[in-house]
């Protein structure tokens, strides 16, 4: 609480996305003085370019998916030409409208974030920041960074993000060879949008402009969608892909993307040639942190350029803390924004609880929804643990039947013997809503027997996770009961 030190701590932090912000909030709590530096805006990438406008566009794609997928429930649109008769109209996508509002959103969301900070008592300096060591930050400001601010502090909290990788045979030129922070300048919907990189990235992307209604490719290097997710969620994820027309390339490693005319051509390693009239390349992302100071602070980083952090987000330098997509952890907004409070309390001598890898839930916005948390099947498979697995199919559900839902599942890991719960897959409509059960099953450790008996609401998609926890209740081969 304010006044619980005998001296105001100083606080300074290097960029404001989710790990900034929220780093910021904290302290501010604590009573301490803070200073936030960020050259974009407040909430960084996360909030401006990618992230809010990502998911805003993905929750348009959906609406768009619904209107068309009506008549499957009975709901039908008509209208009456001239001679009286009905014709069904088209659903019409005006993407310079969905564009204009998703990056009206995300500047609102980002004044917001900035007014809260503001209403803590944060100051906030516009400008790029570099360490001076261990003891400031030196803040270029004003036009073309001519000014200069010097920020010394106790301590220092670094959440500089990542950007999109671009490769030199396929450099974006942000009109028809795109990174996904620039897909929002497309006046219209593209005729046939190449999407390079079938990662989480790629795939939700690849999902949204399918339901839009552009045609997409989507090129993979590796043998499925999704490499490393839940082998039985890339299975449905791909199959809805391939029923809505998209045309998927699996073992197929792009070599170049160039421009011909109005249009552009990838070159794949086997000879293959694709055109489209767009291009996304998503092919991962690099860390901010060039050129700001941290191996001359002795700050140690990975060869990829990403801050080495421990579980309470401290780097090699006791008094310098990493958040967010620049450091080693999992590069989720919802991780970044924690690895920045726990930083801060850590600092400052509160309570702190280190983050742990296998309690993170994190969500795949394609659809249907990809979410999980904890154990995967694989790693059971691989014996790195023992569990049991039961997977039970959404369209045996009755509220996903009225819904008229056909693709998805729920899937549960459990420990071998004592039934606890260490893992969960959900594959469906507003999957990262449904995982939340599961995952305080495995954060508070409960058994799926612990897990069934909570009510769940009769019909409803969450009752799909009592009844796969309901079916784990048996006798296994050395009668112990789960």
């Amino acid at each position: 609480m304010p006044g619980e030190f005998e001296t105001t701590q100083r606080i300074a932090i290097i960029g404001g996305g989710p790990g900034g912000y929220e780093a910021a909030l904290a302290g501010a709590q604590l009573g301490a003085e803070v200073t936030l530096i960020e050259r974009a805006g407040v909430g960084g990438s996360a909030v401006i370019t990618d992230v809010v406008p990502s998911k805003t566009l993905i929750a348009t794609a959906d609406a768009a998916s619904a209107i068309k997928e009506a008549s499957d429930l009975g709901v039908q649109f008509y209208t009456r030409g001239g001679d009286g008769k009905a014709s069904r109209p088209e659903v019409a996508i005006n993407l310079s409208a969905i564009n204009k509002r998703l990056l009206a959103l995300a500047r609102q969301q980002s004044e917001d974030m900035r007014q809260s900070l503001a209403d803590a008592g944060v100051r906030i300096i516009s400008g790029h920041g570099r360490l001076e060591g261990r003891d400031a930050v030196i803040v270029s400001t004003g036009p073309g960074g001519t000014d200069f601010d010097r920020v010394e502090a106790d301590t220092f909290v670094v959440t500089v993000g990542a950007s999109p990788r671009e490769l030199p045979n396929a450099m974006p030129d942000g009109e028809r060879i795109l990174t996904w922070t620039q897909l929002y300048d497309m006046p219209s919907l593209p005729e046939h949008l190449i999407v390079v990189g079938s990662g989480v990235t790629g795939a939700e992307f690849a999902s949204a402009y399918m339901n839009l209604g552009a045609k997409v490719t989507l090129v993979s290097s590796r043998d499925q969608v999704l490499p490393g997710e839940d082998a039985d969620a890339a299975a449905v994820l791909e199959n809805v892909f391939k029923r809505g027309g998209m045309t998927l390339l699996s073992k197929a490693r792009a070599e170049s993307v160039t421009r011909e005319g109005d249009g552009v051509v990838v070159a794949l390693a086997d000879g293959r040639r694709i055109e489209g009239s767009h291009c996304l390349m998503a092919v991962g992302s690099i860390p901010n942190t060039a050129g700001i100071g941290l191996e001359q602070a002795g700050v140690q980083l990975t060869d990829s350029g990403h801050i080495r952090v421990n579980r309470v987000a401290r780097t090699s330098v006791p008094n310098i803390y990493a958040a967010g997509d620049c450091t080693t952890f999992v590069p989720l907004a919802s991780v970044a924004s924690m690895q920045g409070r726990t930083a801060v309390f850590h600092a400052l001598g509160d309570v702190v609880i280190p983050v742990e890898r296998r309690r993170i839930a994190a969500n795949i916005f394609t659809a249907p929804e990809i979410a999980t948390v904890g154990w995967s099947e694989a790693d059971i498979v691989a014996g790195r643990i023992e569990g049991v697995v039961h997977k039970l199919p959404l369209s045996a559900n009755p509220r996903a039947k009225m819904m008229g839902i056909k693709d998805g599942f729920v899937k549960i890991m459990a420990r071998k013997g004592s039934g606890t719960v260490i893992g969960g897959v959900i594959v469906g409509p507003k999957a990262s809503e449904l995982i939340y059960p599961i995952a305080v099953a495995v954060d508070r450790r409960l058994s799926v027997d612990q897990l069934s008996r909570a009510f769940a609401v009769y019909p409803s998609l969450t009752g799909s996770i009592t009844d796969a926890a309901r079916a784990m209740h048996i006798v296994d081969r050395d009668h112990e009961q789960y």
